[in-house]
């Protein structure tokens, strides 16, 4: 069959059905209410990071920089496919047009790659501070964070590029059903009514090449940092470092232990339940998480968080005596 053939049968389809989670409708409004709590508790946490970082100056550093803007990824990270999923529940359709399918598509899996690459940045961050104290001022400017940053975000969107142009090209020509709650890559390539070898392999390399990369970089960095936390004589320093250093590894292994079932794993692509569970773990306990975990475990965090939280409460306080 020829590429014009081709391009007539994927216009065939002009929308796909998100069967989501088929149960019956009272538990699906109830799936709706408890994952629409947990979305507005990520969106308040990871923003309340941010505003956290802004307001404070003992915050403007690059650690805490890099953080806030790893919050404000979570927050498009879980806007992605969450709120299609939310809708889908009480919808009686469930439908996604082909571009918005496509589109949910890119956005998930570019902000999930720049996510693997902010993870790597704040790992070489705290590496440098805790390995090379003396030259981290040096070396982590503003400059260089602002650099980063830069490179995550672009790196995260370049990334998923040619995957995703190549999944343009995909020629669907019906069923249109795909049973999942999103546009995910394995579900979609197998609505292909044509077998896609080339995107199949471009698509699974640059996924594993970039799980794998960030991974491996960013056990060595915490390896080396391990290391030297454990030859700091026992006391609040090293105590402080290895509080920030485990946060930040929880998230890495919370993040990755679930990518890595999800898209590594060969059975778990075979099992449409397993599939959606893990990848709801990822798509939304990660980054409900996420705030929780570097709040808890940072005391400038939580000073910073009290403030922020503290001044409407006051504000509202007074308002009311007056």
């Amino acid at each position: 069959m020829d590429t014009r053939e081709a391009n007539n049968i994927s216009g065939s389809v002009n929308h796909f059905i998100l069967l989501g989670f088929p149960c019956r409708r009272e538990i699906q409004i109830l799936l709706s209410v408890i994952f629409s709590l947990i979305y507005l508790l990520t969106l308040m946490g990871n923003t309340s990071i941010i505003l956290a970082v802004w307001s404070s100056p003992k915050l403007h550093t690059p650690m805490y920089i890099l953080l806030a803007n790893f919050s404000f990824l979570e927050i498009c990270y879980v806007s992605s496919d969450v709120p299609k999923m939310l809708a889908n529940l009480i919808s009686q359709t469930k439908s996604i047009s082909y571009a918005g399918c496509l589109l949910q598509f890119y956005f998930f899996f570019s902000l999930c790659a720049a996510e693997g690459y902010f993870l790597s940045a704040m790992a070489f961050d705290r590496f440098l501070a805790i390995c090379r104290p003396l030259h981290y001022p040096t070396v982590m400017t503003h400059h260089l964070c602002a650099r980063l940053v830069l490179l995550c975000w672009a790196g995260g969107f370049l990334s998923i590029l040619i995957p995703a142009v190549l999944m343009s090209q995909v020629p669907f020509c019906g069923p249109n059903i795909i049973d999942h709650f999103f546009c995910d890559l394995g579900p979609l390539l197998a609505l292909s009514c044509l077998p896609v070898p080339k995107t199949t392999l471009t698509c699974a390399t640059v996924s594993s090449l970039i799980i794998f990369i960030t991974f491996l970089y960013i056990l060595g960095s915490y390896t080396l940092v391990l290391q030297a936390v454990l030859r700091v004589p026992v006391g609040s320093g090293r105590s402080k470092a290895f509080s920030t250093c485990a946060s930040h590894f929880l998230v890495v292994s919370l993040f990755y232990g679930s990518v890595m079932v999800m898209y590594v794993s060969p059975g778990s692509r075979s099992h449409p339940g397993t599939q959606k569970f893990v990848t709801l773990f990822y798509c939304m306990a990660t980054p409900f998480f996420n705030p929780l975990i570097y709040s808890l475990r940072n005391k400038d965090m939580k000073d910073a968080l009290k403030k922020v939280l503290g001044e409407p409460s006051k504000q509202l306080s007074k308002n009311a005596d007056k």
